[in-house]
């Protein structure tokens, strides 16, 4: 289900097709066998009863899906202010190596920024790969000089260099931590249970096609939008890289 969820629109072609199937069957077993009268009012408080849940269980989710959605923007940006910050203490460094900091940190953005920007699983493989190789090589330049001749003042291009590197960990994180397979589980049990109650007690005809439409209509939405907040590459709602374009744009000519 992990890689089904990856996709919005295939969230909700899928949850679509599947919940007015299930609307569709509760009407089969509707018309197969009807209820008696008097259990009307308890069949109706059972149908109200799954829709609050299922009501809840998506508030949690959408929930869930907007702290993840919020975390990967915070990561974004602290990653802007760490490269921001040791770009300026690159200064702190023999000369010779604050010229290649700079250049590394520059290449080390942009690479960053394509991070942000892209769909494709094998250019995120190339991009991962050249990040990992431009940090091995920031993190010598800055090592060097300190391990020869430590001083108070190298410490601190040492210590930004590791807020970078962490950075980069911490939104990698953000970027796979994800709604859990067992609450997408759950919501769909749920909503297939609700779909099935919902076709068994229609009870008009005329009300019947509307019914077992609207409702998987709705809900198939609500689980594209999840999904969409929850994958950070597809979709519409996407985390821009603002905060590192602002920032390559003002160490241009620098």
């Amino acid at each position: 289900m992990s890689s089904l969820t990856r996709s919005p629109y295939l969230v909700f072609a899928v949850s679509f097709l599947v919940m007015w199937l299930a609307a569709r069957i509760g009407l089969f077993f509707r018309k197969k066998r009807n209820l008696e009268a008097d259990a009307y009012p308890d069949f109706d408080l059972v149908v109200a009863a799954t829709l609050t849940l299922l009501g809840l269980i998506i508030g949690f989710s959408f929930s869930m899906a907007i702290t993840r959605y919020d975390q990967r923007k915070n990561c974004e940006e602290a990653e802007a202010n760490a490269i921001a910050t040791e770009y300026v203490r690159a200064d702190l460094l023999p000369a010779t190596n604050a010229a290649s900091v700079r250049g590394l940190l520059k290449e080390y953005l942009h690479q960053r920024i394509l991070f942000y920007k892209t769909r494709d699983a094998h250019e995120l493989q190339q991009i991962n790969t050249y990040t990992a190789q431009l940090q091995s090589d920031m993190w010598f330049n800055v090592r060097s000089p300190s391990g020869t001749q430590p001083t108070p003042i190298l410490a601190l291009a040492v210590s930004g260099m590791n807020d970078v590197l962490n950075s980069q960990g911490y939104t990698q994180a953000a970027w796979w931590n994800r709604i859990p397979t067992a609450a997408w589980a759950l919501m769909t049990a749920v909503a297939i249970c609700c779909n099935l109650l919902v076709g068994y007690a229609s009870r008009r005809v005329k009300q019947q096609g509307v019914r077992i439409l609207v409702l998987p209509l709705v809900l198939s939405i609500a689980f594209s939008a999840i999904a969409d907040i929850d994958s950070p590459r597809q979709g519409v709602i996407l985390v821009s890289p603002q905060n590192l374009e602002s920032l390559a744009q003002s160490l241009q000519g620098r």
